[in-house]
C-alpha cells in the first residue's frame, strides 16, 4: 500500500511541475487534462501523506517494544493502538478514493427526457423534470440549453432534449437514466383521482469527435421547414435538420437553433452521444450479467423511482432509499439522492475488489 501511495504522490507532482511548464499552458486540451486529474488526486494526497506518516510511526514504535525501557514500552503501546484505528479508517476512505475513476465523469451531458404512459399528464411530468434538472444545474452554476423539444398545449412536452455543460455533470447525473412514475392527481382530473404516469430520462456523456467516428457516407440528412412558435426565419426556410445514421438506424432531429448549420452541429453532437451511449449500455449490461449491479444497469426501461406527491414521498427503488422533500427535489435538490446513489456504487465496487 505505502509503495502504490508513494507512487501516487510522485505522479502528483510530476502534474504540478507540468502544469507551470509554458508549453503544455499553450496546449489548451492537454493542460485540461493534465489540471483535471490533479484536482481529482488532490484529496488523495492528503489522506496518502497521512496514510504513510502513521505507519512510519506504528513502525517506530514497535522498534521500542523491541527494547528494554519499559516505560517507554507503555507509552509506546499506547500510541501504537490509537495509530492503528485512525490507519483503518484511513485505508477505508483510501480504499473508496482509489476506486477506479470513470473518465466519462468529468464530461458534459445530453439529457433526454420523453413522455411515457399516462397522457397529458406524463408530458406535464416531462415538464416537471426538466424544471428539475434545470434547476439542479443552475444551483451548480453549470449552463443548459435546449437543444429539441416537442410541446402539447398545455404546457408539457412529449420530449425534450438538452446539453448540460458543467465539471462533473454526467458523473453527478448518470445514474438518472431509467423510468421516473409519478403518483398524483393530474390537472386535467375533475374527480380528485390519483393517476399514475411516467416518463424515461436518458443521461448521455457528451461524446467528442475523438470518442466516436462518423462517416459521412453513413449518414442520411435531410433538411425541412421547422415548426411550432419562432421568429421570422422558423417556417419559412428549411432550417430544421434530420440526420439518419444508416448503419445503426438512430435519427436525430433538431429544429430549435436559428441556422441550419447550426441545427445540424446540435443534431450531430446528439447522434455521436448516442452512438457512445448505445456502446457503453451494451458494456454496462455485459457487466451487470456477471454482478447484481442494483445502481446501473444499463437498461433505461427500468424503473428506477417513483414521485409519490400526495405523500410528499421520493422513493429511489434501485437502492430501497425514501425521503419525504418532495418539494425541495422537484426544485432540484437532489443531492441527498445522487450522494446514496454514489454511496451504492461505491459500496458495490469495493465488494468487487475485496
Amino acid at each position: 500500500m505505502i509503495d502504490k501511495l508513494q507512487n501516487i504522490i510522485l505522479h502528483y507532482e510530476e502534474l504540478e511541475q507540468q502544469m507551470i511548464d509554458p508549453a503544455l499552458i499553450n496546449n489548451q486540451n492537454k493542460y485540461k487534462e493534465v489540471t483535471r486529474e490533479h484536482r481529482r488526486l488532490a484529496p488523495v494526497i492528503d489522506k496518502a501523506k497521512n496514510y504513510i506518516s502513521i505507519s512510519k510511526q506504528i513502525e517506530e514504535g514497535e522498534s521500542i517494544l523491541k527494547g528494554n525501557d519499559e516505560e517507554l514500552k507503555i507509552i509506546a503501546k499506547d500510541e501504537i493502538d490509537s495509530f492503528k484505528d485512525s490507519i483503518v479508517k484511513i485505508e477505508e476512505e483510501l480504499k473508496i478514493l482509489l476506486l477506479p475513476h470513470d473518465p466519462n465523469d468529468d464530461k458534459n451531458i445530453i439529457l433526454e427526457i420523453r413522455a411515457g404512459t399516462g397522457g397529458d399528464e406524463a408530458a406535464l411530468f416531462a415538464a416537471d423534470l426538466y424544471r428539475l434538472y434545470s434547476r439542479y444545474a443552475e444551483r451548480n452554476k453549470w449552463q443548459y440549453q435546449v437543444m429539441e423539444s416537442s410541446t402539447i398545449g398545455i404546457g408539457g412536452f412529449k420530449e425534450l432534449i438538452m446539453s448540460i455543460n458543467g465539471e462533473g455533470a454526467y458523473g453527478a447525473l448518470k445514474f438518472e437514466s431509467g423510468v421516473h412514475r409519478v403518483q398524483r392527481v393530474p390537472k386535467t382530473e375533475t374527480s380528485g383521482r390519483v393517476h399514475t404516469s411516467a416518463a424515461t430520462v436518458a443521461v448521455l456523456p457528451e461524446a467528442e469527435e475523438a470518442d466516436v467516428q462518423i462517416v459521412d457516407a453513413d449518414l442520411k440528412i435531410d433538411t425541412y421547414r421547422a415548426s411550432g412558435a419562432g421568429g421570422q426565419h422558423v417556417n419559412k426556410t428549411e432550417s430544421a435538420i434530420r440526420v439518419t445514421h444508416l448503419p445503426s438506424g438512430l435519427v436525430v432531429t433538431c429544429q430549435d437553433e436559428s441556422s441550419q448549420h447550426k441545427n445540424k452541429a446540435a443534431a450531430l453532437k446528439v447522434l455521436r452521444s448516442r452512438l457512445l451511449a448505445a456502446e457503453q449500455e451494451q458494456l454496462a449490461k455485459e457487466r451487470a450479467a456477471a454482478r447484481k449491479d442494483m445502481v446501473s444497469t444499463g437498461d433505461r426501461s427500468a424503473k428506477i423511482r417513483t414521485y409519490n406527491f400526495p405523500q410528499g414521498r421520493i422513493t429511489d427503488h434501485r437502492i430501497n432509499f425514501t425521503a419525504y422533500n418532495l418539494d425541495g427535489v422537484m426544485d432540484g435538490d437532489i443531492r441527498e439522492l445522487i450522494d446514496n446513489l454514489n454511496l451504492a456504487d461505491q459500496q458495490l465496487k469495493l465488494s468487487e475488489v475485496s
